[in-house]
């Protein structure tokens, strides 16, 4: 059985999803009641999943450690669609989400109003100049794939759920709100989502 370390609403939301939908057993670890949790991943970060042995660490390799273990179809044979799929994989794992983290930091560990407000104006703009960019891709398609939701889409719908954290508005296009409301909707997702809340009441 796999461990998957996770925080409520985070990123690891979109890993203990694609392990729904893999069928795969789990246990949930929070990482605030690990205690060696800094031994696993010295960042602090999660998820982090324990597969045997194996400790990963960044979301992108779990992904790929999983949907290539458990060969899901979500995972493009084809070489060409298999590196578009990277490439999107990592878009939203390396470049939307370190422009979310800013205004998190922003809102946490930055002082002063005026520096404040400058940060979440930028990094609103920022974001939705990248939210662009996915409501451009999904402008003849459900989904950034297609027909069927994959991991990329699970970590866009994760991340456009921190919109409501933050005093700005982030830009979503129509196409784009209707995936995100696909994947809320998408019976592994939001398994993950009911399994946090009452893990969190427990």
């Amino acid at each position: 059985m796999y461990k998957l370390y996770y925080m409520p609403g985070a990123c690891s939301r979109a890993v203990h999803a694609l392990l729904n939908e893999l069928e795969q057993p789990v246990e949930l670890i929070p990482r605030d009641s690990a205690a060696d949790f800094r031994q696993l991943n010295p960042t602090n970060q999660v998820p982090v999943l324990v597969d045997g042995d194996l400790v990963l660490r960044e979301g992108s390799a779990i992904v790929l450690h999983l949907l290539e273990k458990h060969r899901s179809p979500t995972l493009p044979d084809d070489s060409r669609q298999r590196s578009e799929f990277y490439q999107w994989l990592l878009f939203a794992n390396a470049t939307l989400h370190p422009a979310y983290s800013l205004l998190f930091f922003a809102k946490l560990g930055l002082e002063g109003d005026a520096a404040r407000k400058e940060v979440f104006d930028k990094g609103a703009a920022r974001l939705s100049a990248l939210w662009d960019s996915v409501e451009e891709r999904l402008r003849d398609k459900p989904f950034i794939f297609g027909d069927t939701p994959t991991a990329v889409d699970m970590m866009l719908a994760v991340y456009a759920d921190w919109n409501q954290h933050f005093p700005v508005e982030i830009a979503l296009g129509d196409s784009t709100r209707q995936m995100i409301a696909r994947v809320q909707a998408h019976p592994p997702f939001s398994l993950a989502v009911e399994r946090e809340r009452d893990a969190a009441v427990a």
